[in-house]
């Protein structure tokens, strides 16, 4: 039981965002339904590994159950016949991962990296307040939990909830697209995308919560999602130096410090 445990620890810590980045495109960039159905594959896995062991490959175990546990939620959906599209996406793929027996996620490992590059630009979209554009990044994109996000931001747990909530309902509501911005899009979307991304990296390297004051993981995030975008935009002398300013942390508008 104890190795199961672990293994839902490590595969949350190294699965979880790249499982939304690739199941938030496969159900056309819903990042709120998304999180829901991989939410759910983990309460799957810890019900489940603990008696019939861990699975080989736990990233392909918590994709094929997070892609049915999204079918469910299509069907459910008032706009079915809407939905229909989707559902038989995600069967399909279920389909073929079934036949390969690989247990992966039908993606390259640069197709994982063009998913998460296409999240951090859904929820870096200007038509959301930049405090709800750092939370959602920051839960979506560098997999806080609400109540470190809430910490970071002195707010309330509930009150963060919230402001994610509406953030991924607007998102929705608005037909935000789940894509990396054309060109002429870009000059609006890049300062934001590294000002959060800037956010990402700072509280990795001093977190606001937790016994270690550097979280590598974040860190290690926000670097490679910021090369990403560096080789997005070649020519933007903005993503390839430390130009992006630091927050007032007296403000809303960034993660504060302890």
């Amino acid at each position: 039981m104890a190795a199961a445990h672990l293994a839902i620890e490590r595969a949350y810590r190294e699965e979880w965002t790249s499982l939304l980045a690739t199941l938030a495109g496969q159900v056309g960039g819903d990042i709120g339904l998304a999180e829901e159905a991989v939410a759910e594959a983990f309460v799957a896995a810890a019900s489940d590994w603990p008696t019939a062991g861990v699975p080989a490959r736990p990233g392909g175990w918590l994709t094929t159950v997070a892609r049915r546990r999204a079918i469910d939620a299509l069907r459910r959906g008032r706009t079915r016949i809407a939905n229909q599209a989707a559902v038989e996406h995600l069967e399909a793929l279920i389909r073929d991962n079934n036949d390969m027996s690989t247990g992966d996620r039908g993606h390259s490992a640069s197709g994982v990296a063009d998913d998460r590059l296409r999240l951090i630009f859904t929820c870096c979209h200007p038509a959301l307040a930049l405090d709800a554009r750092v939370a959602l990044t920051l839960r979506a994109v560098a997999g806080l939990e609400v109540a470190e996000i809430a910490h970071a931001f002195l707010t309330t747990e509930t009150t963060m909830y919230q402001r994610l909530v509406r953030a991924k309902r607007k998102v929705k509501a608005a037909g935000i697209p789940y894509r990396v911005p054309a060109d002429d899009e870009l000059p609006e979307r890049l300062h934001g995308v590294l000002h959060v991304l800037h956010l990402v990296y700072t509280e990795g390297h001093m977190a606001t919560t937790g016994d270690d004051l550097v979280r590598s993981d974040l860190c290690d995030e926000a670097i490679r999602l910021a090369r990403l975008v560096a080789q997005l935009v070649p020519d933007a002398a903005e993503a390839h130096g430390p130009g992006v300013p630091a927050p007032d942390r007296r403000t809303a508008t960034g993660p504060h410090r302890r």
